[in-house]
This record gives C-alpha cells, structure tokens and sequence, in this order.
C-alpha cells in the first residue's frame, strides 16, 4: 500500500512539472533590429538611383524594400518573433511599407534620436545591416560617404575612423546587441569587418568606382541576403556586441570653416583643427544626442 502511494506521489510530480514547463515556442522569443540603407543595395550606383528626381528611383525603391523582406523572411524562419525595420535612407520615406508583413514595424523619416538605428533598445537579439555603404575616408566603394557626403570628410570614435555601420555598431553595442549580418559592396563588408569583427556578409555588388560597380542581378541578390541572415541567426551565441570604452570622444571633419566655427562657441566642443571639432560624452546614447542635433539643427525649423 506504502509503495503504491509513494508511485502515485512520484508520478504526479512529475506530471506537474511537465505541464508547469512553458513549451520551447513560448520560452524562447527572438527580436530582430534591421536598418536598411540605399547605397549599398544590389545595383545601386549613382544618384540616378537614390532619390525622387533619380529617373531609376522608384525601381530601387522596389529593389531595397525586396532586399529588406528577404531578410525578414529569413529572420522569421529563423524563429524572429519580433522584428523592427528602420528605412535609413536619404528621406527616410524609400521603403514600400505596404509590401512588409503585417506584424512587422517601420520606422520611417527624420529626425529621430539615434539615427539610423531609432527605436533600438537592449531587448533585442540581433541587428542587421542591409544596403549599407563603406566611409568617406575609405578609398575604395561605392558611394562612399559617412552620413553626409555632401558636408562632411570623416567621423572618428576613440580614435578609430568609422562608417554608418561602426557607428551604428556602438550604438547597438551600447544595449549589448550584437549585429551579425551586413550587406553591400566588398569594401564596406572588409572595413565594418575590421572594426566589429567576423560577422556574416552578403556581397551584392564589387566597387568599380565612386560610382561604378560589377554587380549581381537583384534575384540573386535577394537569395544571398536570405541565406547569408539565416546563416547568421543560426550561430547567434558566435557574436558579441561592439562596445566603446566610455567616456565616447567623438570627432567631426567638416568640408566647409564656418559649422565647425559656429560650433566651437559651444563650451561643450573643442575645435581641434580649422576643420574638425571634438566632442566628449559619457555614453553613446550622449554622442549620438549632439550627432543628430548637430546635423539636424537650423534656426529656420519649423513648425
């Protein structure tokens, strides 16, 4: 009777701690952050692609939103039960939001606090890069510009010159999210590489110029990105967030005298050189805080 009653006991707490086990699809959860940029899509080379007035524009609308949801696909395939997509480009208005996934968020215009990777936060588990574009210093790319071809010559944190993807790097790193996919062109994959490390990379294209590329057709294209996220997200524990010794100093080569003397007025910047300023903050958070008030501000805003 003791033995019986003692089986029934043992039986039944084992029943309850199956039962009382959450299944594997309610206890893991994956959110996925992805920044898509116009540059280093499949096929993009110059202007002619990268805005409204660009006569192939709107073709390359369609083509970055493709590159985007071949991600995405692989992403949710990949286990992704969260995914946030953040249009990066020019306008910040480039992706055709209607052709996404109904549970999936957009982050769309500017100007919004951390740029390029709005919205980012420590919950994620992965960030992914697609259509980005190697650094103004780089010799070598398509493009190549970081953030503002137009004003500026270089960035630089800690010391270390960066592209949009280092930058953009910190900025996850500082949440302790890692990024563990890049597309684009083969100079901007060898220098986000050299600073972040081995992560897995989809070439689209090879630079031929500034403004001239070998590239791959956008089918093709598509299939790589696809594989090349599912790849990532297959060996998430591989990577490691990228993060900055604090405090952050930041600097800021300018094409032109008279930002970076108007700048310089600010007791919390030091200009360093006729061109170039220098800021120092405590985290990446505050870097990125004066980076887009110092690209986004004129007194002529309105409303």
């Amino acid at each position: 009777m003791q033995n019986r009653l003692f089986l029934s006991i043992v039986v039944l707490v084992l029943l309850f701690s199956v039962t009382a086990q959450p299944s594997f699809s309610q206890e893991k959860k994956m959110k996925v952050y992805i920044s898509v940029d116009m540059e280093g899509t499949v096929g993009s080379v110059t202007g002619d692609q990268l805005g409204p007035s660009g006569f192939e524009y709107s073709r390359f609308r369609e083509f970055m939103t493709q590159e985007a949801l071949a991600a995405i696909r692989a992403a949710k395939e990949s286990g992704a039960t969260e995914i946030l997509v953040s249009d990066s480009h020019g306008n910040g208005e480039n992706l055709l939001i209607d052709k996404f996934p109904e549970d999936v968020r957009i982050i769309r215009s500017w100007p919004r606090r951390f740029s390029m990777m709005a919205g980012i936060d420590e919950i994620f588990d992965a960030a992914i890069f697609i259509g980005y574009h190697s650094s103004t210093t780089n010799k070598e790319g398509v493009r190549a510009h970081t953030m503002s071809s137009a004003r500026l010559t270089r960035i630089a944190l800690n010391g270390i010159d960066m592209p949009e993807a280092g930058i953009n790097a910190a900025i996850a790193g500082h949440f302790g999210v890692p990024i563990v996919m890049i597309s684009g062109d083969e100079a901007v994959i060898k220098e986000t590489r050299a600073i972040i490390g081995d992560i897995e990379a989809a070439e689209v294209k090879k630079s031929l110029s500034f403004h001239s590329a070998n590239t791959m057709t956008p089918g093709a294209a598509y299939k790589l990105i696809y594989n090349k996220v599912k790849a990532a997200l297959s060996r998430l524990d591989d990577f490691k967030p990228y993060a900055l010794k604090k405090p952050i100093t930041l600097e800021v080569g300018f094409k032109n005298y008279r930002p970076v003397q108007v700048l310089s007025y600010l007791s919390i910047v030091e200009r360093i050189d006729s061109h170039t300023i220098r800021f120092i903050g405590k985290d990446m958070p505050e870097v990125m805080d004066f980076m887009v008030f110092m690209s986004s501000y004129s007194f002529s805003l309105e409303p």
